[in-house]
């Protein structure tokens, strides 16, 4: 499901790996949930990342398939409360 709302609310964020301010809405790379050839994941399921680290999480070397998918669902939970107090949680 495509959610621009939620998508301009991520990118108000600091990244959620290393606190840049300037960050970019990454999505799941993970076909449960809805990622596929060419198709992102649906827009729930995204969390923000500034450039370098949303291209080292897409490119995994940040970590293997399984370490990077563990990462993104610790990242969403934070980037969830990070949007329910709308303050940083490092």
């Amino acid at each position: 499901m495509r959610d621009s709302k939620r998508l301009a609310e991520i990118r108000k964020l600091p990244c959620v790996r290393c606190g840049n301010p300037n960050s970019q809405a990454a999505h799941s790379n993970w076909a449960k949930h809805g990622k596929g050839r060419g198709i992102k994941a649906d827009d729930s399921f995204t969390v923000p990342l500034c450039h370098v680290c949303h291209s080292d999480f897409d490119q995994y070397k940040l970590g293997n398939r399984e370490q990077s998918e563990a990462m993104f669902e610790k990242w969403l939970a934070k980037t969830e409360l990070m949007m329910r107090k709308n303050e940083d949680v490092f």
